[in-house]
């Protein structure tokens, strides 16, 4: 891998970890439709792409630290009052019980799934279909009752049923080219959250995973030997992917600040046209 390659990889990963558009997807895409001899399972790769995930995970605690302080305060701090504990309880369960799901699912088919189906022609066919199920999300949320009576709740206000069947939509990530933060959107979605309050418990939803992938992966770089360019390009790809997922993570906010007007299918028509134009690329250059 060159610099370039690794400066390449490192916004592609900052962009899409954020958005509902699959980083996974982009990773398996990008070298087939580049013709990059790239082994992105060999164990030469693993530092860089821990420290992909090191940058992301610091990009996304800092867009959302005023949340991780209030739990910490509240749930630490003698002087916080008792609902202020409550609610850092609650808010930490509701974050465990959605992660539940993917930590049971990806510890016992994540491997087998990633190597059977992360071809690039299968990513391609699994990222048109990410791109369906935002388009589709959009239109049942519109015919629903609930969006009728424009019902939102708040983060807190989830209830633990919520949580976990939120959390089972994220378990869809495991297929390569479906978005783990577009299927948790789109769960937030479906259980009756506005776009705005389903994009910040998705993106707080993420944190954990990535915190949980990045502790594995730095144990297994244990029997890494590290050399200096290696070293070089990952510690360049944790800064070059955290500050471009520290943007994109604020555009995506501010995005869905006004609900009413701005809405996943944009994204979902991207993943269309991506997922169909990688598979038809890939066919006439193979």
């Amino acid at each position: 891998m060159t610099y370039l390659q690794a400066i390449i990889l490192a916004v592609v990963q900052g962009i899409t970890e954020p958005f509902p558009v699959s980083s996974l997807g982009h990773a398996v895409l990008l070298p087939g439709l580049l013709h990059w001899s790239l082994d992105e399972h060999n164990p030469t790769f693993l530092p860089f792409l821990t420290m992909l995930h090191v940058g992301t995970l610091v990009a996304l605690a800092n867009v959302f630290w005023s949340d991780w302080s209030a739990i910490l305060r509240g749930l630490f701090s003698p002087r916080r009052t008792a609902k202020a504990r409550n609610k850092a309880l609650y808010l930490c369960s509701l974050l465990v019980i959605a992660t539940i799901p993917a930590v049971i699912m990806g510890g016992l088919f994540e491997h087998h799934l990633r190597h059977v189906f992360a071809n690039p022609f299968m990513v391609a066919g699994f990222l048109t279909l990410n791109g369906l199920l935002l388009i589709l999300t959009e239109i049942m949320r519109r015919r629903s009752l609930r969006y009728e009576q424009h019902a939102a709740y708040l983060t807190q206000e989830l209830s633990w049923k919520d949580a976990f069947i939120i959390g089972l939509w994220q378990c869809l990530a495991l297929l390569p080219g479906l978005s783990r933060s577009g299927a948790t959107i789109n769960g937030g979605l479906m259980r009756g959250l506005d776009h705005l309050t389903a994009t910040r418990f998705s993106l707080l939803m993420a944190q954990p995973i990535i915190l949980a992938a990045t502790v594995k992966e730095a144990w297994q770089l244990r029997h890494v030997h590290l050399s200096n360019t290696m070293i070089g390009q990952s510690l360049l790809g944790a800064v070059v992917a955290g500050i471009t997922a520290l943007i994109c993570s604020r555009l995506l906010l501010r995005f869905f600040h006004d609900d009413n007007k701005n809405t996943l299918t944009g994204f979902g028509i991207y993943c269309l046209l991506a997922g169909v134009g990688s598979a038809c690329l890939l066919h006439f250059h193979l």
